[in-house]
């Protein structure tokens, strides 16, 4: 209501249905028993994500009518264009918009621009230009309209935008195809809300009614509301995903650099990593990989086989083993969070983690995925046991079923293969509950590795007390916690 008692005729993006709201009501209605996740075989390269289907709007109406942080303007490069969208928003922003769009001297092909909103009741309008399609030149019109949204998401982002509501860039008088243009602005957006989606909390798509039942089709692709609509729409993905950033990928333009020059694929890799790597370098260039979301898609169609499976993991290993080496990861070291001691009672070299200190809100979590790759490189190739304290740990000291899971699939298989056990000291509840959903549905292999240890006294029949370095504060607690047991046993001095 405006302050006379009079309706607005502006919308409020609060006020709009999500995109999941709909479908969840009509899933209710009928009764189906969802898919459990752990019995879908196959995944989707844009999987099913409520956290970002409940950014997600598609609403059918004028874009200049949104009450949002931002909404987008398609114009031309002189940003005169006359299309309905342009016309509508310059109609109810007033005529202060047009000196402001004087001064920003135009606006180049995938670029995006930024005005104040004027009499919009959105706070501003970010102007960006599509591309003209013709059929002869559609890889460069298809990197050009990547680049508009890629620009206006950056842009929003930057500026520390709310919400951002988006027309169809992709104009009538431009002629690019409205279903191919609609698989970009998904993906795009999709893409962005995986790396930033803290950034923005509403994106709405206001599209025409021309417009609406494109978007209706295209939407499950890469927003799909559950397990069964994401496995359903898979089939219908495009053979271009585009890269991790929903970029579109052209093959013919791609660099690929083998690990071996002039070596046939089918050589001998045992030269080692210094064979393989010390030629090429640790520069951005050198660590270029190949498609991501192409090589995920022959995975989940089963073209790729074992063996190579197998090779490009070892390639990437061998990235990370190489950014390790040359990464200063001196401030990871210091905090004593992870190191070598004695050995068990079978001979076994035994290596301890002491989760209290992992402060993981405060440190850079992929150098401490590189600092615990540059140590344990060496130890895994032969069997070794990891003794994890969970003594005194705190919700700061808490290890993200993500990173585990990343750190899970980075390391090479001697890893995996020469653990021979995990002694979970002082485990809580919570912490038993974790590990058990951890091991059952994220990784396999790992389960019955794992050993609850209540007391040091337990834990000491497996490793003999001189062969473990002790921080204080655990003897302290198991103490205090299960009496004393061992009073001759010196803690550790270091730690």
């Amino acid at each position: 209501m405006d302050p006379l008692g009079a309706p607005s005729q502006f919308v409020d993006v609060d006020s709009l249905p999500g995109w999941t709201d709909a479908y969840e009501a009509k899933q209710l209605d009928s009764h189906q028993n969802p898919v459990e996740k752990d019995r879908v075989d196959v995944r989707s390269p844009f999987p099913y994500r409520k956290d970002i289907n409940a950014k997600i709007i598609l609403w059918k109406g004028d874009v200049a009518l949104l009450n949002c942080t931002a909404i987008v303007n398609t114009s031309n490069e002189s940003l005169t264009d006359k299309n309905p969208v342009s016309e509508s928003i310059f109609m109810h922003a007033g005529p202060d918009l047009r000196d402001e769009l004087q001064k920003l001297k135009g606006c180049r092909t995938g670029e995006a621009k930024l005005t104040k909103g004027f009499n919009l009741a959105a706070r501003f309008i970010i102007h960006t230009v599509g591309p003209k399609y013709k059929s002869r030149y559609r890889t460069a019109a298809e990197s050009s309209l990547y680049s508009c949204y890629r620009n206006v998401l950056q842009l929003a982002k930057e500026q520390a935008m709310c919400s951002v509501g988006f027309c169809v860039i992709n104009s009538l008088k431009r002629c690019y195809p409205l279903e191919d243009a609609t698989h970009i602005a998904l993906r795009t957006v999709r893409r962005f809300l995986e790396i930033h989606g803290e950034t923005l909390e509403k994106v709405v798509f206001a599209v025409s009614e021309l417009e609406e039942a494109t978007y209706q089709k295209l939407l499950p692709l890469y927003f799909p509301r559950s397990l069964e609509e994401e496995i359903q729409s898979l089939p219908y993905l495009p053979a271009d995903i585009g890269n991790a950033e929903g970029e579109p990928v052209v093959p013919e333009r791609q660099i690929r650099i083998t690990e071996k020059p002039g070596v046939p694929d089918d050589a001998s890799d045992e030269e080692g990593l210094e064979a393989d790597l010390s030629f090429i370098g640790s520069h951005a260039f050198a660590r270029m990989e190949g498609d991501v979301d192409k090589q995920r898609r022959l995975i989940l169609q089963g073209q790729l086989s074992e063996a190579a499976l197998q090779k490009q993991h070892q390639r990437n290993y061998n990235r990370w083993l190489c950014q390790a080496r040359a990464e200063d990861l001196s401030d990871i070291a210091s905090l004593k969070a992870l190191y070598q001691t004695g050995v068990d009672n079978c001979g076994r070299t035994v290596m301890v983690v002491v989760g209290r200190n992992i402060p993981v809100t405060l440190i850079d979590m992929e150098k401490a995925l590189l600092y615990f790759i540059h140590v344990m490189d060496h130890i895994a190739v032969k069997e070794y046991v990891l003794v994890y304290f969970h003594t005194l740990t705190n919700d700061y000291n808490q290890l993200d079923s993500n990173f585990l899971k990343k750190l899970y699939d980075v390391v090479d298989a001697k890893y995996k293969r020469n653990l021979k056990a995990l002694y979970f000291v002082h485990p809580t509840f919570r912490s038993k509950v974790s590990a058990w959903f951890f091991t059952t549905f994220t990784v396999s292999g790992l389960k019955d590795k794992i050993h609850y240890v209540e007391s040091l006294q337990q834990l000491f029949t497996a490793i003999p007390p001189e062969q473990i370095d002790l921080p204080p504060f655990v003897l302290e607690y198991d103490a205090r916690e299960n009496g004393p047991y061992y009073s001759s046993y010196p803690p550790s001095p270091d730690l």
